[in-house]
C-alpha cells in the first residue's frame, strides 16, 4: 500500500525539483519511485535512506549540496554523512524558514498525517485526543512550498485505518489542525488536486479521488450536511 501511495506522489516530481520529506514510510516510498529523475535537490528538515539511494543512483544535482537539520536512518546513511562535503547541516530556524523554502523553484514538500477533513485540514499530531507526535516543520514547508515557483505541498496518507476500520478522511477534525490548504492530497486510491479549488470542489475531490470506497457514501452525506456538496 505504501508503495502505491509513493508511486502516486512520485508522479508530481520533475527533473530539477527540490524535495522535502517528512518522517515515515510514505515519503521514502515516494523517493523510491524517483530514481529515473535527474537534477533533484534536497532541502529538508530530515533526510533518511531514501535520499542516500537517490544520491547513489545519480538522481541528485551534484552542483547543489544536500541541506538538512537531522538524519534518521541506517548506519550506512551515517557513514555517508560523516565529513561529507555534499551534506550541509543547518539550524532548524534556517532550513524551516518558509521564505528560504519558497526560494527553491519546483519545491515538492511531501508530508504525512493521521487524518484530513473535507476542509483540507490535517491532523498529524493527535490520536484519541493525546499528542502522538509533534508536528515539526510541516506547517513551515506547507506554506513555503505554496509560495515556491511551481511548488507543491503534498499530503500523503492511507485512506483507511485497517485496525480501527475507520476512514482517514473525516467530515471535520475534532482536534487542532497541524496544517491546512495543501495543494495535493494523495492516497493509495489516487490524487486529489486541491490548490485553487473552491471548498465545494475540494470536498468532492477528496471524496472521489482520495477517500476509500467504503467511506465515500458517508462522506458525501456529511458534506451535504456541512454545505460542502453541490450536485454537478
Amino acid at each position: 500500500m505504501a508503495l502505491r501511495i509513493g508511486a502516486n506522489v512520485a508522479t508530481l516530481a520533475h527533473d530539477g525539483s527540490t524535495l522535502q520529506m517528512g518522517i515515515g514510510a510514505l515519503p521514502d516510498a515516494a523517493l523510491s519511485h524517483m530514481h529515473g529523475l535527474r537534477d533533484l535537490g534536497i532541502w529538508s528538515e530530515m533526510i533518511s535512506d531514501g535520499v542516500l539511494a537517490l544520491e547513489r543512483i545519480g538522481a541528485l544535482d551534484r552542483s547543489r549540496t544536500v541541506t538538512s537539520t537531522f538524519l534518521f536512518g541506517s548506519t550506512e546513511l551515517y557513514e555517508w554523512a560523516h565529513d561529507n562535503p555534499r551534506l550541509v547541516m543547518r539550524r532548524t530556524e534556517t532550513v524551516n524558514d518558509p521564505a528560504r523554502i519558497a526560494e527553491h523553484p519546483l519545491m515538492l514538500a511531501i508530508n504525512t498525517a493521521i487524518q484530513i477533513d473535507l476542509y483540507a485540514q490535517a491532523n498529524a499530531s493527535y490520536v484519541r485526543g493525546t499528542i502522538y507526535s509533534g508536528y515539526g516543520g510541516q506547517p513551515d514547508f506547507v506554506g513555503g512550498a505554496l509560495h515556491s515557483a511551481q511548488g507543491q505541498s503534498v499530503l500523503a496518507l492511507h485512506s483507511w485505518h485497517e485496525k480501527t476500520a475507520t476512514s482517514s478522511i473525516l467530515p471535520l477534525l475534532e482536534v487542532p489542525a497541524t496544517s491546512f490548504q495543501h495543494s495535493v492530497v494523495v492516497t493509495e486510491n489516487g490524487i486529489a488536486p486541491l490548490f485553487g479549488r473552491s471548498q465545494h470542489a475540494q470536498a468532492r475531490l477528496l471524496i472521489e479521488k482520495a477517500a476509500h470506497p467504503k467511506s465515500r457514501d458517508s462522506l458525501t452525506a456529511a458534506a451535504k450536511e456541512l454545505g460542502l456538496w453541490r450536485e454537478e
